[in-house]
């Protein structure tokens, strides 16, 4: 391989796939080469699709259209497309994908809800089928943070509170993903983000300036590894560091993929990892987010060095591949120039290519058009995934057995907010304008947040968990009208005491539609959930609470693990029935 060739499989950019499976051209403006040209003149063979979740057939054609394209370089390097989540509900661009036409399941924090590790191998079994029909082959997850930071943004995508509750379901994740052996009917894992990226100061996250600070008061540094252990002894193939840097403690005050101490010395020799190492998205180089201007490379504690030097120091620190850049004309100068030993890049290039072979790439980088389009988001897959959406939900709630409704209840009047009339509609059943002319009120919302104003930082989760008082006044004028049901969308561990009080019944989801929620309001399903996480009472029993401990607010309103069920309600004259 020539040097060039070489360096472009140390990065990993991100693949925009146009709508009807069409070919990105570029965008100068927002340093976006066109696709062509990065596989072509770059040789970059690694790829984190972008939104696009379109129907099996378009989003197959497409892989194809691009492993051609790879056929058409000097070696024929095929093409590795990774995807973060998209099996969910989530809207964040950033880090996850609405399902679209995959199946569709609540967050992972659902599937802690359960605790049930059959039911998180069958999910991943089953995302497997489906980015192995459209020729996605690597997995930007499992995510194992310990979300002991009740305001960090990313909670929803973590498994909870508890290490080894995450721990014990990082396995049959694992499993589910790659199979019991690596293989052509594989994925490749990418277990993130080491070495934890729940202890955030503040609760802010290490995407932006101001969330940058790892922070460890309750010196519990080692208690956000414990799931990464449990996933390397399953067999995890690839990792990547967050973004933020450690203050206060033994290890430099760098970005966990600056630092040596922490890839090298911890990762690889005391924990004993030998798979590759992905740097998380713009550690290098300055990104277009949206925004007018630019966003910051995420390079915290090394904002003072240049690109070179930053590329540099991620290399010596021990990382393989660099995602979201394509500035391979660096890393040829700095190999040219005699300041990065060839040696080093071969070391990287070689372990990134033996996972190429070993998932059958080579041998069939192309996939089955029709094929796809039956499979992905098939009859089965669609119900298990909803079946598990309805199960999760956890019953924090119930005065006076109010639910499940009654059948005679199906003749009430109904105010609702949070979802569209028409699903009520579909039942048949009426909706008022009004909570003084409706008999029962359900609402449907989302866990308290304060997006800032930035078009990339909107889709992220921030600030107080608790309502404003104009908002607990607006919604308690509601609770006071008529008996309310709720379903809160635990994105982030709300502090909503006074929701508890008023409040009916109310149902805690971890990302669900509105026919779930209509589906256990009427017993048409049973909630199974219980919390992975304590729900806190107060915003200072919060703010007074160790980032990096679990478990850690004081007299939280509803601890981990609780969780209410129907088992022992009576439904009177039967539970409604559709």
């Amino acid at each position: 391989m020539s040097l060039e060739e070489k360096a472009g499989q140390m990065f990993q950019q991100v693949l925009l796939m146009r709508p009807g499976g069409v070919i990105d051209t570029g965008n100068p403006d927002a340093n976006r080469l066109p696709t062509e040209s990065m596989i072509k003149d770059r040789y970059i063979s690694h790829y984190n699709l972008a939104g696009g979740n379109e129907e099996g057939l378009v989003m197959a054609g497409f892989m194809n259209h691009l492993q051609e394209l790879a056929l058409e370089t000097r070696l024929g390097i095929p093409i590795t497309i990774s995807t973060d989540p998209r099996n969910s509900f989530t809207e964040n661009f950033g880090t996850g994908f609405s399902a679209g036409t995959f199946s569709e399941w609540p967050e992972v924090a659902g599937l802690a809800a359960l605790r049930d590790p059959e039911l998180v191998f069958k999910y991943a079994e089953i995302i497997r089928e489906e980015y192995l029909a459209v020729g996605i082959r690597s997995a930007l997850h499992p995510t194992v943070d310990v979300s002991t930071e009740p305001r960090w943004a990313r909670n929803k995508g973590t498994m909870g509170e508890d290490a080894h509750l995450i721990a014990e379901l990082v396995v049959p994740m694992l499993k589910g993903l790659q199979g019991d052996v690596l293989g052509p009917r594989s994925l490749t894992t990418v277990t993130k983000h080491f070495p934890g990226g729940g202890a955030m100061q503040d609760g802010e996250d290490a995407h932006f300036w101001y969330g940058k600070n790892a922070t460890y008061p309750g010196d519990n540094f080692d208690y956000h590894l414990i799931p990464f252990r449990a996933a390397f002894e399953a067999g995890a193939r690839q990792i990547m560091p967050y973004y933020s840097r450690p203050i206060d403690t033994e290890y430099e005050e760098v970005g966990w993929a600056f630092n040596k101490a922490v890839i090298t010395d911890l990762l690889r020799e005391e924990m004993g990892f030998r798979g590759i190492v992905v740097a998380d998205w713009g550690i290098i180089s300055n990104q277009s987010m949206g925004d007018p201007e630019p966003a910051p490379a995420r390079a915290w504690g090394v904002e003072h060095l240049s690109r070179p030097q930053r590329l540099l120091k991620a290399l010596e620190a021990g990382v393989d591949q660099f995602g979201g850049e394509h500035v391979t004309d660096i890393l040829i100068d700095l190999v040219k120039s005699g300041i990065v030993p060839e040696t080093r890049i071969d070391r990287s290039v070689r372990a990134i290519l033996r996972e190429k072979f070993i998932l059958g790439l080579f041998e069939q980088p192309f996939v089955d058009v029709e094929a796809a389009q039956r499979i992905v988001g098939n009859d089965y897959f669609r119900r298990v995934g909803a079946e598990t959406q309805r199960r999760s939900y956890t019953l924090l709630t119930n005065k006076e057995n109010i639910l499940p409704l009654r059948r005679a209840d199906m003749d009430a009047k109904f105010y609702i907010e949070g979802f569209n009339k028409t699903y009520m509609e579909l039942r048949n059943l009426t909706v008022v304008e009004t909570p003084q002319e409706a008999d029962v009120a359900l609402l449907k919302f989302e866990a308290p947040s304060y997006p800032r104003s930035g078009a990339f930082e909107k889709s992220f989760n921030t600030g107080p968990l608790n309502f404003t008082m104009t908002e607990q006044e607006r919604q308690a004028a509601i609770y006071a009208a008529v008996p309310t049901i709720v379903d809160v969308w635990l994105s982030r561990p709300a502090v909503i005491p006074e929701v508890f009080e008023r409040a009916a019944a109310v149902m805690g989801s971890y990302g669900s539609s509105p026919e779930a929620f209509l589906d256990l309001v009427f017993g048409d399903a049973k909630p199974e959930g219980k919390l992975p996480f304590d729900l806190p009472s107060s915003m200072e029993d919060v703010e007074n609470q160790f980032e990096d401990v679990p478990f850690d607010t004081e007299n939280p309103v509803f601890r981990f693990g609780h969780g209410l069920s129907y088992e022992n309600v009576p439904c009177k004259n039967r539970c409604a029935k559709r």
